[in-house]
């Protein structure tokens, strides 16, 4: 991979540009990220009115496996990437004939399927020093009927489809063999992994980036707190875990990353579990092969943030190792924010909660807010963690916020 620097130029005069596949929040990030540096940047994304589109220098308004439309992406970009796991599989292989695409299609294939991640969690087992949790996969009715007969020691447990799972869709709880396949039905029958339920206490990932000559460098785990599937809070700073398993969890993302020749920005999730040792043990749950919700308080509170990384990363920069200046807590905004008790459109109290101190608001651009949509984010930073909590409880209080239990 030769180095794409910003601001330069090629033979015939065109601009470093670098591209994204999708169009949503993460994408808009990237695009912000990617200009502070100089790049011009491309979006492919259907949609006119998409966050990421609306901000790029070119918009490709096509679907992300039209021929025309992913030639005209690599036509436009010296380097390409993509902002959600669920783009074909199929367009980064086209794109990567000509281009540099990270991360690559084999390795968003694995994030795409259940059966293939959990398939390389095992593998990766002894050298990241981190399982997953047992599992069966069921896709046909033998192999639920195998479950049933055999597998006792998963129930109760989480049913997932193998593909487009996002925010606890395409999940069921399940206690009994009889729900199991009453749940399998739920689902169309369609392809599954049948995961042991664990005893939680505690949820974290770790955001690593790898470069294409094998530099890796990461970002301490974060914290999370979700409500019904969603990510709510993300608390990210020095001691919001036990450090012998924010160690254990960094250095089982990093081993991954290197494993699978990852490029880009890569998060990796964590279970912290109830197993009878001082501090819980832990489980690696799923990996996404982007920059991810629970890293957005890098943008202001670090000095180099999980976008600028993804950047760097794709057009064969040098990585930073990131260094966090303040203690952080993110607060996810979802629609219902815009929304009053009874249903009612109304404006959040923007004005309240920015006179609050060390407050940074996020909004994504979207322009029509509805229930479970991630509108934005708030960050909270301050100059130690009991100011930090404070300022994100009276926010969250402002704002109508799930989760305040937990900050």
């Amino acid at each position: 991979m030769i180095p794409v620097f910003p601001g330069s130029e090629d033979a015939a005069g065109q601009r470093a540009t670098l591209g994204v596949l999708g169009g949503g929040q993460l994408g808009r990030m990237f695009v912000h990220a990617a200009q502070r540096l100089g790049y011009f940047t491309a979006v492919l994304e259907p949609d006119a009115q998409s966050p990421a589109g609306r901000v790029s220098h070119h918009h490709i308004r096509t679907d992300y496996n039209d021929p025309a439309g992913l030639a005209q992406l690599a036509q436009l970009c010296q380097a390409i990437t993509t902002e959600f796991e669920n783009v074909p599989a199929q367009a980064l292989q086209t794109l990567a004939l000509t281009r540099p695409v990270a991360p690559g299609a084999a390795v968003v294939g694995i994030a795409q399927n259940r059966i293939e991640e959990k398939a390389l969690f095992a593998a990766c087992a002894d050298l990241s020093g981190v399982s997953c949790a047992p599992y069966a996969v069921i896709e046909t009715p033998a192999q639920l009927q195998a479950v049933q007969n055999d597998r006792p020691d998963l129930l109760p447990g989480i049913l997932k489809t193998t593909r487009l799972g996002y925010d606890g869709k395409g999940q069921v709880r399940v206690k009994t063999a009889i729900e199991l396949a009453a749940a399998w039905a739920e689902l169309g029958s369609a392809a599954c992994v049948l995961e042991k339920m664990l005893p939680l206490t505690a949820e974290c990932s770790v955001l690593v980036a790898r470069g294409w000559d094998g530099q890796v460098v990461s970002f301490a785990p974060q914290r999370n707190v979700h409500v019904d599937g969603i990510l709510a809070v993300t608390h990210a700073y020095e001691g919001n875990m036990p450090p012998d398993l924010a160690n254990r969890a960094r250095e089982a993302a990093v081993s991954l990353a290197q494993h699978i020749g990852y490029v880009g920005v890569l998060c990796v999730e964590f279970f912290v579990v109830d197993d009878g040792s001082e501090h819980g043990g832990l489980v690696v749950n799923e990996m996404a092969p982007r920059p991810h919700n629970s890293g957005h308080y890098t943008l202001d509170a670090c000095d180099v943030s999980q976008f600028d990384l993804q950047v760097r990363a794709m057009a064969g920069l040098p990585l930073p190792p990131p260094r966090q200046h303040s203690p952080a807590i993110m607060l996810n905004l979802l629609g219902e924010v815009w929304f009053d008790g009874s249903g009612q459109l109304r404006e959040p109290d923007w004005p309240s909660v920015l006179s609050l101190p060390g407050t940074h608001l996020h909004l994504y651009g979207k322009l029509h807010a509805r229930a479970g949509r991630k509108m934005g984010h708030l960050t909270i930073t301050g100059p130690d963690v009991a100011r930090v909590k404070t300022v994100a409880r009276r926010a969250a209080d402002l704002l109508g916020l799930p989760g305040l239990d937990d900050i």
